[in-house]
């Protein structure tokens, strides 16, 4: 009798019999899909699977105002191979961008543009030398010529944590204008677009307006802010916004209303006081 019995829980536990119509079914639809049909009819329908697929990249919701990526000159074609550099921690990130610190590298501007790598290899020295940085702080920086390099390493697509506004570094992103613009100083139309270009570009990501103004912790008080206070700050920000210095120079300040007005018309943004003839909001707008 108990041999019997065994044998009875034996043929119960066996793999059930998959019926030849099911099998001919499976053979109709893609691999993975038949795999997991398959499994689903081995373990009978009083314990269900559920399945989730993600969601494909297509269908997820993008940000409304995305400006394309401009051209960026990777970090390899300033650092050279047979340069020393110093031990590198990995990089760390942030949640997004949802503002930008505009600079200047107080550095001469009478440079041919296909110096560029030398002056921010340069850059890179000091900042990694005598201020023993692991890399340098700016995550991008543009030349005379609307040039624009990856500084920081990490990846250019990725919010990577600066070291470019003391107070500020988290959520924000750093471009350095090469060169030194007091007042008096003239900048060139060609960094100024391409400095609108980066910001249109990283803000985006996050469907952030360049005109308005974002809310950012400080880290550090010695920033123009206590540490761990808010501050509301415009997201095409000057780095004397949020640090005691006069850094980006006079002249390159005075540009940033014209940055951010084109950074905005790079993501499609209607003109402030101007509204597309026929959206209901028209009526309610002074034009």
């Amino acid at each position: 009798m108990s041999v019997l019995r065994r044998s009875r829980g034996a043929r119960k536990r066996r793999a059930p019999r998959v019926p030849g119509a099911v099998l001919v079914l499976l053979g109709c639809l893609p691999g993975l899909t038949a795999v997991l049909a398959l499994a689903l009819f081995a373990r009978g329908v009083e314990r269900p699977v559920g399945v989730r697929l993600g969601q494909p990249a297509a269908d997820r919701p993008q940000p409304a105002h995305r400006a394309p990526r401009p051209r960026i000159v990777p970090r390899s074609a300033w650092m050279e191979r047979t340069t020393a550099t110093p031990s590198q921690p990995p990089p760390r990130y942030d949640d997004k961008v949802v503002a930008v610190f505009v600079h200047h590298t107080d550095s001469p501007n009478h440079y041919r543009c296909d110096d560029s790598p030398r002056i921010i290899r340069d850059l890179y020295a000091g900042q990694t030398g005598p201020r023993r940085w692991d890399d340098i702080g700016y995550n991008f920086l543009v030349d005379r010529c609307g040039t624009i390099y990856e500084g920081r390493a990490g990846g250019v697509e990725r919010p990577v944590t600066g070291a470019h506004t003391q107070g500020f570094n988290h959520r924000t992103a750093g471009i350095a204008a090469l060169g030194t613009f007091t007042a008096g100083v003239p900048v060139p139309q060609a960094m100024t677009d391409a400095i609108a270009a980066v910001a249109a570009w990283k803000l985006g990501l996050a469907d952030v307006d360049p005109r308005s103004r974002t809310r950012l912790v400080s880290s550090n008080g010695l920033s123009r802010y206590k540490a761990g206070s808010t501050a509301t700050l415009p997201a095409v920000a000057g780095h004397n916004d949020g640090f005691m210095t006069s850094c980006p120079g006079a002249a390159l300040t005075a540009r940033l209303p014209e940055i951010r007005r084109t950074a905005a018309r790079l993501q499609g943004r209607v003109p402030a006081g101007r509204v597309p003839t026929g959206t209901p909001q028209a009526a309610h707008r002074t034009p």
